[in-house]
């Protein structure tokens, strides 16, 4: 309605997306907390490229009701981008539970993720990588900042090397987009009963008009064998998290972007995507595991922008995601870093 949400360190750039506006008006110093969802990183991006601290919690952790269960078939999930770890913890405590008469639960929590603030981690085996399920090149700046971030955790007595999951990226991004069209054609259509009329292709923009037609062109034995396909990853993932605690990886492969980058209505829609897949290729593995992640603004750059570094934890684990987090922010507190508004 606005026009771009512009990032408050520098107005030219994306506050990244969807939930930029969030990000953006926590960092500007607007509101101390606010509601983010995350269906492919939209709680993790724009916290990295607005300088504040956001956790994609656990599959079905918050519930998603009163009118579905789950969001974009269980890749999204709602809870906030916040300035510090702290308030991040104590609204997953107001929030976390399910609703009467979901169809599935997060496993419960051992005790309040505000105590976990409060209590060190245990050493920790942490995987460092910079590949993607998606590959793509990492931009010097992020790559510095996830080094940075590697060198912090190991100085504060954590196991650090180096290991990557092996999966099949493209079959991965193909189920992916299978799975994300059919849940946006079905918003148009829901859309189109409250208006009482069909929705026409310039009442959105050009990238979900291309994601409702193909929707529409793809049938359900597709869409089963995508949900499948998407099952096997956190099949995967947990054999993976056998061997480590957390994964430490870039949240971004590049800075903030120019605003117009990701412009939605660009006609050129493979390279819309393509754009978007070189700017995050690694925050949408962890909606479709399910598992805990979160980004830390932990590095800014000689420029004065913000990148964050994506921690994720095991399936139901974000107990041990706010102690780190807590001693990350401790031992490199950013609270007081505002932008030069």
């Amino acid at each position: 309605m606005w026009g771009a949400t512009h990032n408050p360190w520098d107005p030219t750039r994306t506050a990244g997306g969807s939930s930029g506006g969030a990000a953006a008006a926590v960092a500007a110093g607007i509101v101390p907390v606010a509601h983010a969802t995350d269906g492919g990183g939209s709680i993790r991006i724009p916290a990295s490229c607005c300088g504040v601290f956001g956790m994609k919690p656990t599959r079905a952790r918050t519930p998603a009701g009163p009118k579905r269960a789950e969001g974009w078939g269980g890749l999204g999930v709602g809870h906030v981008v916040s300035r510090t770890v702290r308030d991040s913890a104590a609204f997953l405590d107001a929030t976390a539970g399910a609703a009467p008469g979901d169809y599935y639960a997060a496993p419960a929590s051992a005790r309040a993720f505000l105590d976990e603030t409060k209590t060190k981690p245990n050493k920790l085996r942490i995987a460092v990588s910079t590949t993607g399920a998606f590959p793509g090149a990492v931009h010097p700046d992020c790559a510095k900042a996830l080094h940075e971030a590697a060198r912090l955790c190991a100085s504060l007595g954590h196991q650090v090397e180096e290991a990557t999951p092996k999966l099949n990226g493209l079959e991965i991004l193909q189920a992916q987009g299978v799975v994300i069209n059919a849940n946006v054609a079905f918003n148009i259509d829901e859309a189109a009963a409250a208006l009482g009329r069909e929705v026409r292709a310039s009442d959105v923009e050009h990238c979900t008009w291309f994601r409702v037609e193909r929707a529409r062109a793809t049938d359900s034995p597709t869409y089963a064998k995508a949900m499948n396909t998407l099952h096997a990853v956190g099949r995967t993932m947990a054999a993976f998290m056998d061997d480590y605690d957390v994964i430490l990886q870039p949240t971004t492969a590049q800075p903030a972007l120019p605003l117009g980058v990701l412009n939605m209505e660009r006609t050129d829609v493979d390279a819309v995507f393509r754009d978007m897949m070189g700017f995050i290729p690694f925050t949408g593995l962890y909606n479709i595991s399910g598992q805990p992640s979160m980004s830390m603004p932990l590095h800014w750059t000689e420029a004065g922008l913000p990148i964050g570094t994506m921690f994720t934890g095991r399936f139901g684990d974000e107990a041990t995601l706010y102690r780190l987090a807590a001693q990350l922010e401790e031992a490199r507190p950013w609270k007081d870093r505002r932008p030069p508004l």
